[in-house]
This record gives C-alpha cells, structure tokens and sequence, in this order.
C-alpha cells in the first residue's frame, strides 16, 4: 500500500532531480547545492571512458568545463521510476535522458540512460551519486 506520505516523498526526490536537469539546461552552478550533496565523497560517473568524477568540487569543475562547450542544452526526461527505502530515508530512481545541445555551432544529440542516489537530508532530498550510460537513438 502506497501512503501520502510515501507519494509526497517520491514528488520530493522528483523535484531534486528536476531542479538538477534545470542547473545543467541553465549553466547554474550556484543551483547545484540545493540539489547535490556537496561531500567529498559524492561519485558521479558519466558514460565516457574518464568519467568518474570524485567529490562536489571535482562534479563542479566537470560542470564548467562542459558549460564552456555546450550551449543550448536541452534534456528530455522519460521513464522515470522513483523508488523508496522503507524508511523513505533514501531513494533511487531511474530515467532515460535524451540532451541536446550545440557544441562548435553543430547540434548534438545523446541518449543517456540514467541511474540516481538520493538521500533525505535536513534540508530535504539531494542527489548523492549518478551514473549514465550511452543508449542508441533508434
């Protein structure tokens, strides 16, 4: 049986990882502390071969560096699962991303296939580790 207050917390993390999609679209670093935990031992790993990224401040600078080479980026979200521990104290949720963007004036598209941690914290929901993986665009 699914409870209100269950429901409630899946909207929560539902809003963390929305707000996350937001700061990536608007190049918001300073949106980021909101929705991520800002600990050093927070791992986010990309779908490229280096991509394990270790702590806060190294996901920021990863963030920068692709602020400075993508504009307009844009993220469609789909398939997105939600899931809570029993003690609604942790989260996990699943969704496909498809982002598009232009780097060096040329359009690109990638779909991504997703994998988020979230953790209830005093300050409500942040993400504490991701991982993507590149899917086929049929």
């Amino acid at each position: 049986m699914v409870t209100t207050s269950t429901e409630s917390e899946r909207a929560s993390v539902k809003a963390a990882l929305d707000a996350f999609v937001r700061a990536v679209e608007r190049h918001d670093l300073d949106g980021l502390p909101g929705v991520v935990a800002q600990d050093p031992g927070l791992v986010w790993i990309g779908s490229g071969e280096d991509e394990w990224i270790v702590g806060y401040e190294a996901l920021k600078e990863v963030l920068r560096v692709q602020n400075e080479a993508l504009d307009y980026i844009r993220i469609s979200v789909s398939e997105e699962t939600i899931h809570l521990s029993p003690s609604e104290q942790v989260a996990w949720a699943t969704n496909r991303w498809v982002l598009r963007a232009r780097m060096g004036g040329e359009e690109l598209e990638v779909a991504l296939r997703c994998t988020w941690v979230a953790e209830k914290r005093d300050a409500g929901w942040v993400l504490v580790h991701s991982h993507k993986s590149l899917g086929v665009i049929g």
